[in-house]
């Protein structure tokens, strides 16, 4: 299995990290298919806006919804959730590097979300790198069958063990 995780604890922290990861190789020439997410600070002192961009080239997704001051109810926005997911699944058997994964969430330890897509890659052998957190880890380690590696949150770290394992995958084929 060609499955790596990364972790950081600050809110927001790995959806920066993965953007970044994702630009970083975009610019080197590969071609990751996946979602990173993209926060935006809102002017009132609520949470932030969370958009997805559809890799590599987007579109652009607001996957939040706003649902009013001192509201405590998810803000996820499930159907746009799926038009991002959607859009991914169909990217996968385009000659693409490698699945970024913004987060492996509660969604997809529900077996939502971009868990089939993430089989699916795996099944294919297409390096796979996903934001975890903490919440999520045990549904993550029990669908990886613990054969996930765990990679530095650093932008170099990750995009070294992604190259290495799309030039191994190269390499096979």
């Amino acid at each position: 299995m060609n499955i790596a995780y990364t972790t950081e604890p600050g809110r927001g922290d790995v959806d920066l990290l993965l953007f970044q990861v994702a630009q970083s190789l975009i610019a080197e020439g590969f071609r990751p298919a996946g979602i990173v997410q993209i926060n935006t600070e809102c002017d009132d002192p609520g949470p932030c806006d969370m958009d997805v961009k559809v890799l590599p080239d987007g579109p652009v997704i607001r996957i939040s919804q706003t649902l009013g001051h001192g509201s405590r109810g998810c803000r996820l926005d499930p159907e746009a959730l799926e038009k991002a997911v959607g859009l991914v699944g169909k990217t996968l058997g385009r000659g693409v590097d490698c699945l970024i994964v913004n987060k492996f969430g509660k969604h997809e330890a529900e077996g939502r979300g971009l868990r089939p897509t993430i089989a699916e890659a795996v099944t294919q052998d297409i390096p796979v790198l996903v934001g975890l957190n903490a919440l999520n880890r045990a549904a993550f380690d029990k669908f990886s069958g613990g054969m996930a590696v765990e990679a530095p949150p650093r932008v170099a770290d990750l995009t070294a063990w992604l190259r290495a394992a799309i030039s191994a995958r190269q390499s096979a084929a």
